[in-house]
């Protein structure tokens, strides 16, 4: 009837408490009212308005559990449980949409239909912490509405026949929308919202009683001063960047960061070929029935499905020695209990890091009961992926990076970053691959970057948006980096050298397998008698933990591997460690598996064949058994560590060209869109601060100041914000007791794999070889090719920085008004596993601290904006390639009037440089 914007919803009435109904379904990851189905995360709201327990249910895939929202009780105001999963069944619900607004929600409080006042405050979805001021009252900015949004409280104040009322907006994905509406609600402090108040509810009387009067009487309180704030330095004011020094008129505009994701446990695959009946009618129950279709199986209840079927048909006892006949079933059925072992992880299926392909191969025709032929398969090929986990070290990086970044790569020492976000002039926008490792990094680091607390999940969720297109995938390159394995297997395997002629001794980087040992052949057979070596030590631990398992339950003592707490864990499994089992969720079986499929794969002894993809595969094992299971005492570890890394460093960095050409090449293929949206987000900030810089420029300051002072139109009743399409947190200048309410600061955090950080430095570094830019230096410094040529690995936490500054000593047409700064970090710092003092020095933690930036400029080097855009347009994916909703235009952080407001509200000097700005 009224229009007004609400999140979708649905109604589940019950008369009596747990009251089945027909048309309520509940399932793992979502509920289904009449039909319509809400997938998690989604809100429960009791019926009752009087009852304010509100729960936010999570996504499996996120961890799951939920989070309970309530009445503000000291300094929380939710709390989170991460063991609850299912809906309350007691009483009448409202099943809402979670809608994502970023951390930040809406207070609007009217007065009559003209008037709105609206704050900002950090959610309490986020951790449940009340931001509380000096005073012991919460935290709250007040923010610009946009015309919509004003005409919605005139809507809802209409509607419900309440002059005086308060509502809760939610801004999400460029919309707005009304979750809650609150009767006779007052703004907790503000002077503000009492003066206009009074005179709003001044003019109702008048033109209600005395209309001769209203007219002739000024809109504003007589004893009211609109008492101007004198100008101070910004927040974002840098004095120096690392390449630097370049004086105090220099401002921070923008911080763009692509971070590898933290310390995770070896990824695997296992994969057999099936022709149980059991698991063949699982393929078809999921596929829907159809006998050439695969299936993937990720759900909890599909996978709890597959174990079932699995525990009926791993074989109960080992055979001690196998004739040839019987070696395949045996070593199918090792297999199974592979998959059994690893489904059984953990105990239950949260946290999606286990999933099942089942894709069907063979076929026959069978007639049915009723004459009809049908095609049923008889064999199918099951591919278990599973492992690639955050671990509790890899969280800790994650979270210890963020809160460097707040101290460090803003101005302020941490207070800083901390004051431009909670007064909403901190642009924030956090972006992630698929992948669970990659999405809790971004969520551990946004914990450490805003200093929040409590458990990972709900940050996620609030803060930290998926993007597979951009920040997933090398489908585009694959050919090319095909290509690139075999000539490095050809390299390494024939002892050919790696300079051919297409490099230059001066240049070492430019050569052909730049990195690679020369003594690579001999290192590789070394490789797989240690791998063979340590394989068998393992296997002995795996028959023991399997004969102990036969007498008794270890795991009566030691309780399994929970994945889902382990999500907010920062310390090591002390208890698993003390009765000498591997850190984390893997038992030994899967520890020996994991090992016996290396030592397979590595060599082919019957075709005397090395697979030096694997390379990468074995260092990523020792790496993790040195750090996380140096309790076990493998012997020979720290050497094989020591071999892999020699050929893992040479092998790695060559899979993604291997020369600087097909480096380019492929880096541009995967990174192309990825490296669009970077160019977006430079171009953006560097359009929103010529804004505010022209019309600072073009006023007349003084005149309009004075002006000001005659007379003072509020702005709440004001309707001139036609322009003000965009829904971001603005702060109203005149009242949010902030000096410089016009700066502000653009975040973008991207976080990805190891392929994606290799490829964007790799176009960094070599964008010059392009022919369109024959003649240009690189964007990185001759030093610092050289040191990237002798750092192999971009190891876990690695990232790439790009800052942006601007110069407002610098004319608005000069391109040295903005200065681009690149830096790089290695991520975790090897240096205690080189040492091998990895068991003595890690012991307490797992965690490998994080090495600090190094530059890519020379120190005094000016990297222009308009340079940089040069560099990388020719790889990057054009504005207009991007689909809708994706910000390719300028869309500005203030709108034309807010901006006219602030340049009337704040004297600007004209000569700045007379005043130490």
């Amino acid at each position: 009837m009224f229009g007004i914007p609400v999140p979708r919803y649905a109604l589940v009435i019950r008369e009596a408490p747990y009251q089945q109904l027909d048309y309520f379904i509940e399932e793992e990851d979502f509920v289904e009212v009449h039909g319509k189905r809400f997938w998690k995360p989604f809100v429960e709201k009791p019926v009752d308005a009087d009852n304010h327990s509100i729960m936010i249910y999570y996504p499996s895939s996120a961890g799951g559990g939920m989070k309970e929202l309530f009445r503000k009780v000291g300094n929380r105001s939710s709390e989170f449980h991460p063991e609850v999963r299912r809906v309350r069944r007691e009483g009448s619900y409202i099943y809402e949409e979670f809608m994502p607004t970023g951390g930040t929600d809406v207070k609007v409080y009217t007065v009559g239909p003209e008037y709105a006042h609206a704050e900002a405050r950090k959610s309490p979805v986020v951790d449940g912490v009340v931001m509380r001021n000096p005073d012991g009252k919460e935290v709250r900015y007040p923010v610009l509405l946009s015309p919509a949004e004003k005409e919605m409280a005139r809507e809802v104040c209409i509607a419900f026949r309440q002059a005086v009322c308060g509502f809760d907006l939610l801004r999400s994905e460029g919309r707005s929308y009304v979750c809650d509406v609150n009767g006779w609600s007052f703004v907790k402090n503000s002077y503000k919202y009492y003066d206009d108040s009074a005179c709003v509810l001044r003019k109702m009387l008048l033109d209600a009683k005395a209309p001769h009067l209203s007219s002739a009487i000024p809109p504003t309180l007589p004893w009211k001063v609109n008492k101007l704030v004198q100008p101070s330095h910004a927040l974002t004011r840098q004095a120096s960047g690392i390449n630097g020094t370049f004086g105090q008129s220099e401002e921070l505009r923008c911080v763009i960061a692509v971070i590898r994701h933290g310390d995770r446990t070896p990824k695997q695959k296992v994969k057999l070929k099936v022709t149980e009946e059991k698991l063949l009618n699982l393929m078809l129950k999921y596929n829907g029935g159809r006998p050439r279709s695969e299936t993937k199986l990720k759900s909890a209840v599909q996978l709890q499905d597959l174990l079932d079927a699995t525990r009926m048909l791993v074989p109960r006892t080992r055979p001690d020695r196998e004739s040839d006949s019987e070696a395949e079933d045996v070593e199918h059925g090792e297999k199974l209990r592979q998959v059994k072992a690893v489904l059984e992880e953990g105990g239950h299926f949260s946290g999606i890091y286990r999933k099942v392909q089942l894709k069907p191969l063979k076929w026959e025709k069978v007639t049915k009961g009723n004459g009809e032929i049908e095609e049923r398969p008889v064999q199918a090929l099951m591919i278990l992926k599973y492992g690639g986990v955050l671990t509790h070290a890899g969280r800790k990086q994650a979270e210890d990076l963020g809160r460097y970044f707040r101290n460090k790569m803003y101005p302020g020492e941490g207070t800083g970053l901390l004051r431009l976000h909670s007064t909403y002039r901190h642009d924030l926008k956090i972006y992630s691959s698929d992948e669970g490792r990659v999405q809790m990094s971004a969520a551990a680091f946004a914990k450490g970057l805003l200093d929040l607390e409590g458990q990972l999940t709900p940050i996620l969720v609030s803060l930290v948006s998926k993007d597979s297109s951009m920040l997933d995938g090398l489908e585009n390159a694959s050919i090319e980096m095909e290509e690139a394995k075999a000539r490095l297997n050809e390299i390494i395997t024939s002892d050919a050298k790696t300079a051919d002629g297409n490099g230059s001794p001066e240049f070492p980087w430019t050569v052909d397998g730049a990195g690679l040992p020369p003594n690579a052949s001999e290192l590789l057979s070394n490789l797989v008698k240690l791998t063979k070596k340590v394989t068998e030590q393992v296997r002995l631990l795996a028959k023991d933990e399997n004969e102990k398992l036969t007498e008794r339950n270890l795991y009566d003592i030691i309780p399994p591997y929970d994945q889902a707490k382990a999500l907010g864990k920062t310390n090591i499994d002390v208890d698993r460690i003390a009765a000498g089992l591997p850190c984390g969720s893997e038992g030994f079986l899967l520890m020996y598996a994991r090992w016996k499929k290396l030592e397979t794969d590595l060599y082919n002894e019957r075709k005397e064949r090395y697979d030096i993809t694997q390379i990468p595969d074995v260092y990523d094992s020792c790496k993790y058994d040195l750090l996380h299971n140096a309790h076990l005492n493998l012997e020979g570890l720290d050497e094989l560590f020591k071999v892999a890394q020699m050929l893992a460093d040479g092998v790695i960095p060559n899979e993604y060209g291997i020369n600087p050409k097909q480096k380019l090449k492929i880096g541009s293929k995967i990174a192309r869109r990825l490296l669009g949206k970077l160019l977006i987000d430079l171009r953006n900030t560097r359009e929103e601060a010529i804004s505010v810089a022209e019309l600072k420029n073009s006023q007349d300051h003084v005149k309009k100041i004075e002006k000001e002072k005659l007379f003072h139109k509020n702005d709440e009743i004001d309707q001139d914000d036609d322009d003000d399409k965009e829904t971001k947190y603005r702060l109203d200048p005149k009242y949010a007791n902030v000096k410089t309410p016009e700066r502000h600061v653009r975040t973008r955090l991207y976080f990805t794999s190891e392929s994606h950080i290799h490829s964007l430095m790799n176009v960094l570094r070599y964008c010059n070889l392009d022919e369109s830019l024959q003649g240009e230096e690189s964007l990185v410094c001759h030093n610092a090719l050289e040191r990237l040529c002798k750092t192999k690995e971009l190891d876990y936490m690695s990232h790439i920085v790009l800052r942006m500054f601007e110069n407002t000593e610098v004319a608005l047409e000069d391109p040295k008004r903005y200065r681009v700064e690149l830096t790089y970090s290695r991520g975790a710092d090897l240096l205690a596993l080189e040492n091998g003092s990895g068991a003595t020095s890690l012991n307490e933690e797992h965690t490998l601290p994080i090495k600090g930036p190094e530059r890519l400029q020379e120190i005094g080097s000016y990297l222009t904006l308009e340079t940089m855009e040069k560099m990388i347009r020719p790889f990057a994916m054009p504005a207009e390639d991007f689909p809708p909703g994706t910000p390719a235009a300028f869309s500005g952080y203030f709108s034309k009037s807010m901006l006219e407001r602030l340049v009337n509200l704040w004297p600007f000097h004209k000569h700045p440089s007379s005043n130490g700005r």
